[in-house]
């Protein structure tokens, strides 16, 4: 996603009815009404008066509750990361990278957080290089959302286990919430399991070693969920543009 093209005044202000309007909201006059009735918050305060100027590259707006992002010459996009693919815009070993995957792309894009090479799944990328280290920041995890298929059966015993906690070697563990999508008496891959788990950490290879340690190393592991934005039916190897609600609740998720 980025921004449309608002112009300011010549202190980069902008009427935060116009800003509202160019941005999607509503008609200038609707975005008028919503104003006068107290529906629209910028940094905290509510805003009545019409003519109000605001900074559009920093003011905090939410309409009827909702996080309006601010305007960005930025891009921010969403990636289906293949499995094979390091999980950085260069590589000096000459193995494949994000690099190579988005090397149609005109901006210099970085990458948020990463996956490991054998992992694949949402990855998100984008030009902006304050987002994309802040996100990346141990203080602004959100819950990420995996699909891994492990050996052997999980059993409910597990599965409580993994609530509840475990200790690594680099300090403890626990998933917000786990559940069996297929048992190992499945058709096609007997003697597996596949869980679906929801974690708040960022530790390096954490998935992995978190189920190893239950007994259950991965065999395949893909992220489907950051905070509010989801993989959904993106090919591997496919781009395409974080919605402009998605980058909204992708910020308020973070607390930024």
């Amino acid at each position: 996603m980025s921004g449309p093209e608002i112009p300011t005044d010549d202190e980069g202000l902008v009427r935060l009815q116009k800003l509202l309007a160019m941005s999607g909201v509503a008609s200038r006059r609707k975005c008028e009404e919503l104003m006068l009735a107290g529906e629209v918050v910028v940094d905290g305060e509510v805003v009545t008066r019409l003519g109000t100027k605001v900074d559009p590259t920093r003011a905090v707006i939410r309409v009827q509750g909702r996080r309006l992002p601010p305007v960005s010459p930025h891009v921010y996009l969403v990636l289906n990361k293949p499995r094979g693919v390091v999980s950085t815009m260069s590589d000096p070993e000459g193995r494949r990278c994000l690099g190579d995957v988005v090397a149609h792309r005109p901006e210099r894009l970085f990458h948020v957080g990463r996956l490991d090479t054998d992992t694949s799944g949402l990855l998100l990328l984008t030009n902006d290089g304050d987002f994309a280290q802040r996100m990346a920041h141990p203080s602004y995890e959100v819950d990420k959302t995996y699909v891994a298929e492990v050996e052997g059966e999980v059993f409910p015993r597990t599965l409580k286990q993994l609530k509840e906690g475990v200790e690594l070697d680099d300090g403890p563990v626990a998933v917000s919430s786990v559940k069996v999508v297929a048992g190992r008496h499945g058709r096609n891959h007997p003697g597996r399991t596949v869980v679906e788990l929801v974690i708040h950490e960022g530790r390096n290879r954490i998935v992995r070693r978190l189920l190893a340690h239950v007994g259950h190393p991965v065999l395949q592991l893909t992220r489907t969920r950051i905070g509010p934005v989801q993989l959904g039916r993106l090919g591997s190897g496919e781009l395409r543009d974080l919605g402009h609600d998605e980058l909204g609740l992708l910020l308020d998720s973070a607390q930024l």
